[in-house]
Order: C-alpha cells, then structure tokens, then sequence
C-alpha cells in the first residue's frame, strides 16, 4: 500500500506541472501584443492590439552609397512626384537632387550660406530646409536663375536643437522635432517636443503638437510584462535615468498618416498614432544604421532612411511597405 500511495502522490504532482505549464502557455498566447529578437538581440517591440508594424527593418531591398560630399547627410525628403530624393548635409547650404532608384546625385545646387542643415521636405514645387538653430528656408524655384529664398526665424534655438522636417498634408503644416530642450521658456522634463508651422499663416505653433515623453514610454512598455526580456530597449528607457531618445528624423506615412521618429541616439524608431499615441518602438542594428539622420516616405509607402557615414560612405536604405 505504501508504494501504491507513493505512485498516486507522483501521478498527482505531474498533472499540476502540467496544468500550470498549459496556463502559462495560454497566458503567453492571449497577450496582444509582440516582441521580436534577433541573433543580434531584441528588435521591436507592437503591443497595440490589431496593430501591424509594415516594414522588415533588417532587411533592405536596396542600400545606396553616397558620394563624399553626402557622407554626412543629415535630412532626407522626396519631390512632389517621387522621383527624386532630396537631402542636405550639415555644413553647406547646398540641396542634392538623388535618383531614388540608383542613389545617384543628378544635381545639385546652392540655396543659402553653410550652415548645420539638418532637416528638408517638398511641398509641391517648394522645398523646405531647416537648420538645427531652428530657421526655416522657404526655396522657392530651387536651382533656377530666378531661385527664391525666405527666411523664418521664431522662439527656437540651437539649445532646442531641431533635427526633424515633415510635411503633415492632412494639417497642411510642417512639423519640427526638437532634439534637445523640449520648450523655450518652459521646462518640460523629461519630454521632446514636435512643434507645427502652419503653412498658410507661416507661423509656429506657441507649444508642442506633439510630446514623446519617457513617461508614455514606460507606460506604454509596462503593458505587457514579457517586454521586460527586451533588455536593450529597456535599459535604454531606463526610468531613472535621463530621457535618451533624441528625434533626428521625423516622417508622416501617406497612407496610415502614423508619425515615424527616429533617434540616432540609442537607435531607436518610435511610430506615433496621429492622436500622438505610440504604436511600435523598434531598435535598430546599429551595423545597418550607424546614424540614422533622415527619413521619408514615397508616395505608395516605401521608407527611406539615410545614414551618416562613420567608418564608410554615407548611406539611403530602401524598404517595401508590407500592409499584411
């Protein structure tokens, strides 16, 4: 009887390891949202339930090397017809005209003094540059013997350090993503701003339209507990630490109008709901982005992110938009 009792007492102990491993399965399976890794470790965080990030960020169709005067390019856009890339460098005032299917600069021309010029987008036959002190050029006939340039200048400054330039056609206003001091005369903690320039009234919005704050990071992370394995982009939003991500690019999707922000500090990528809700954090290999600095869209979706040089040439990756 001992020995009978002792086999029931196993039998027993094996069902609750198994029920318990079968729960925790179904518990893995029911989360919403999903972390990927890679040999190179974690990669990308979704926990919007429904959400669909569209791009394979490891794996570009097609990778461009820049010549020497574009090793450090620092704003990317494309041409109202998307044909062509636009991108400036941060010491002269020069825009370059890019074949956005051979990477070749078929033109190039000058529209202002040098300058750290960090970011550029088209607006029909318009182009606009912004330096990282805050002005904005207006280039009006860019190249042509009758060029225009307008000059904007408001609150922000080089300790505001914007970086980012996008069209927002559903607003019809561009957006500055400031990588330094969120505010002018505020103090706002631990947050980046992205302020609005109203195209029709040329004028720059009093706050931020949009913050990315180390609090709506940690919020958003804290969702889904399994996101705790991700170490690299954990430690990166370290909530004791200073808020790290530094916006050096800004882009609005054609097609889903979600905000895509890149930091070159730490290599991250954040997507934003038009709302300003986060949607996806991605890290991204710092192998295939040494300094991500530009980014835009074409018109059917496809991404381009352009890359300083450090160790080689300066680059513009290209990405397929995958909706499923």
């Amino acid at each position: 009887m001992p020995h009978t009792f002792k086999i029931i007492g196993s039998l027993k102990k094996t069902i609750l390891n198994m029920t318990a491993f079968l729960f925790l399965l179904i518990s893995l399976a029911g989360c919403t949202g999903s972390a990927s890794s890679t040999a190179d470790g974690p990669q990308s965080i979704t926990i919007v339930d429904g959400y669909h990030f569209p791009y394979d960020l490891l794996t570009p169709e097609q990778t461009m090397e820049m010549p020497d005067a574009l090793r450090e390019i620092s704003g990317l856009g494309i041409s109202d017809d998307g044909d062509h890339l636009l991108a400036v460098q941060d010491e002269d005032g020069v825009i370059f005209v890019i074949n956005r299917y051979t990477g070749e600069v078929e033109k190039e021309y000058e529209f202002w003094k040098d300058g750290d010029y960090e970011g550029i987008e088209v607006v029909g036959s318009i182009v606009y540059v912004v330096k990282s002190s805050g002005t904005l050029y207006e280039v009006k006939r860019g190249g042509e013997p009758d060029q225009a340039v307008e000059k904007y200048n408001f609150f922000l400054d080089s300790d505001n350090d914007v970086e980012g330039l996008a069209y927002d056609r559903a607003n019809n206003r561009l957006l500055l993503a400031c990588k330094a001091k969120a505010g002018h005369e505020k103090n706002y903690k631990r947050k980046k701003g992205i302020y609005a320039f109203g195209l029709e009234d040329k004028m720059l919005s009093e706050e931020p339209v949009y913050f990315i704050s180390l609090d709506s990071v940690n919020n958003y992370l804290a969702t889904d507990p399994n996101i705790r394995k991700l170490e690299k982009i954990v430690e990166f939003f370290d909530p004791k630490e200073s808020f790290g991500f530094s916006p050096s690019a800004i882009a609005i999707h054609p097609i889903t109008g979600d905000i895509y922000v890149t930091s070159s500090v730490g290599k991250m990528l954040i997507v934003l709901h038009p709302d300003g809700r986060i949607m996806h954090i991605e890290k991204l290999s710092k192998k295939l982005y040494p300094q991500p600095e530009g980014l835009c869209f074409d018109p059917i979706g496809t991404l381009y992110i352009s890359n300083e040089g450090k160790d080689g040439p300066g680059t513009i990756l290209r990405f397929n938009y995958r909706p499923e």
